[in-house]
């Protein structure tokens, strides 16, 4: 019975991610436009903002070639996407060995594992899905751009803060999550020796019913 209710708690984890993977992929397919929808794709030009709050927040779109800030890889850009499902598929895995664990470790992980699948789609299948590139060298569509006081540092410039997205800011969300938590978090020798445990307290249980 506390099996099964821990497995159902953990279902609403999984079912969390993929209700914030979804939202982050219908924003993204509204600015950049559906794919459906014809050759203009009817979403937003490339560079194009719209304001939400003034100047303060807009909706800015850009597309990242790499990873945040910039960082690009060129014709290398298949390991980053083959480390990116990888990375996906690890913390789904680990995100199933912890419910035993701390809820807020979980939430954590939740969140960092429902924005790298995020970026992950976009990485993977985007240059596909719009016919610009092959499977694997899709670009990142961000879209949020909050300003921030000017930034003149050496040959750091910056006038706001650099274009993001929803699965980006659950990335953020979850590690914070994580900092503040971290005393909290499984090791992988935690996991294995918590199920043993259970194993062990579950046959005993079951020797002492026959």
């Amino acid at each position: 019975m506390i099996n099964n209710e821990r497995n159902n708690k953990n279902f609403y984890f999984f079912l969390a991610a993929i209700l914030l993977i979804a939202a982050d992929q219908l924003i993204k397919f509204a600015i950049k436009g559906f794919p459906w929808s014809g050759s203009n794709h009817s979403g937003m030009m490339l560079g194009q903002s719209i304001s939400v709050i003034g100047d303060t927040v807009q909706l800015t779109f850009v597309e990242n070639e790499g990873m945040a800030f910039g960082i690009t890889f060129g014709p290398a850009k298949i390991f980053l996407s083959l480390f990116s499902i990888f990375a996906g598929i690890a913390l789904a895995w680990y995100l199933q060995k912890i419910k035993q664990f701390s809820a807020w470790v979980r939430l954590g992980i939740m969140f960092i594992f429902a924005g790298a699948v995020g970026n992950l789609i976009d990485r993977v299948f985007y240059g596909v899905i719009y016919n610009y590139a092959p499977i694997f060298y899709g670009r990142v569509v961000d879209f949020f751009q909050v300003d921030i006081p000017d930034i003149n540092i050496w040959r750091i410039h910056y006038t706001h803060f650099p274009v993001f997205n929803l699965a980006d800011s659950c990335v953020t969300v979850g590690v914070v999550f994580l900092l503040i938590f971290h005393k909290r978090i499984p090791t992988i020798k935690d996991i294995t020796t918590k199920e043993h445990n259970f194993v062990t307290t579950e046959d005993l249980k079951s020797s002492e019913t026959t």
